[in-house]
């Protein structure tokens, strides 16, 4: 269960840091485990977690907070440490987290910047918040009142499966004149 030497302990983290170091953008602790654990870099949900926990610690990662989730990304001083240790991982392993990171990118950018939510407002009302997001600008924002807890969910879901043609039929709509209507 625990890493049997120091040079192990060493790969584990430099192994975290390139990880974040390659994403285009912010990941959360599930998105770093499932990736790290479904390829099997690495033994255990515990072991994965301690490497987190430290590498915070020594501030070669940092956690920011967006829309009540927590993203890690890489410092500035993770970066420098990957530079200058990056030959302590092998090539094959480099080459696998890229190609694995590849097949997984479009997935963990629609979770991350296609986003739907609900908040119950009362005994009979539901605020559904529909948004679309790229490098962080907000291209579309829309909420919206519901009367139920199963609409919401139906609602939020159906963005998440459809957010391109959805997205799509709503600006159509927007945009279309009125002799188009008739």
């Amino acid at each position: 269960m625990f890493v049997e030497n120091t040079k192990e302990l060493a790969q584990h983290k430099l192994l975290l840091l390139y990880i974040l170091d390659i994403v285009e953008f912010p990941m959360t602790n599930s998105e770093i485990t499932q990736f790290v654990l479904e390829n099997n870099y690495m033994d255990n949900y515990f072991m994965v977690q301690q490497f987190l926990s430290e590498l915070v610690s020594s501030k070669f990662i940092e956690i920011t907070t967006k829309d009540g989730s927590e993203y890690y990304h890489i410092t500035e001083k993770g970066e420098n440490t990957l530079n200058y240790f990056i030959d302590r991982i092998p090539e094959k392993i480099k080459l696998e987290i890229d190609d694995n990171y590849k097949n997984k990118k479009e997935e963990m950018i629609k979770k991350t910047q296609i986003i739907g939510n609900y908040y119950k407002k009362n005994d009979s009302e539901y605020i559904v918040n529909l948004k679309v997001i790229e490098k962080d600008i907000t291209l579309f924002n829309m909420s919206l009142n519901v009367v139920s807890n199963k609409q919401a969910k139906l609602i939020c879901n159906n963005w998440k499966e459809n957010p391109q043609e959805i997205y799509k039929k709503i600006l159509d709509l927007l945009i279309e004149t009125k002799s188009e209507v008739k």
